[in-house]
């Protein structure tokens, strides 16, 4: 593979960095819809959604992770994710975010619309999407 047929990706979380590497393409969930990323693609930023990115290795695996909102930069084959909360799927326990997505839920439906409930609440709908479609595929 040519090195102009490469991306470099980034994940950042507040806390870490999540994954980097090359990779083939980048599929991600902005207030558009779903964006994907191949090599020399047109710089772009965007404002990303809580769901779970995807990032297809250059060696064929395929990373899924679930990010609560953020941002997502495309320039000169690199993109970086940015996101507050970034967590690898094979890192999720499905069960337990099922039960905390049903919790948020839970606290939303009575009423509860602080700023903490709703960000609960998108990182276990995040998990959840990056657990299942782990799941799914194996």
């Amino acid at each position: 593979m040519a090195e102009g047929d490469v991306l470099f990706v980034e994940v950042v979380a507040a806390d870490r960095r999540v994954w980097e590497g090359e990779a083939i393409s980048v599929i991600a969930r902005t207030t558009e819809g779903d964006i994907g990323i191949m090599a020399n693609h047109e710089p772009f930023l965007g404002l990303l959604v809580p769901s779970a990115a995807e990032v297809l290795t250059v060696d064929g695996r395929r990373e899924v992770i679930a990010v609560d909102g953020g941002f997502i930069s495309v320039a000169e084959n690199r993109v970086a994710v940015l996101s507050q909360y970034a967590r690898l799927a094979h890192e999720i326990s499905l069960a337990e975010a099922e039960r905390e997505l049903m919790d948020a839920e839970k606290k939303l439906e009575q009423g509860d619309t602080s700023e903490t409930t709703r960000q609960h609440h998108d990182r276990a709908a995040a998990q959840l999407a990056a657990a299942t479609r782990v799941q799914d595929t194996h």
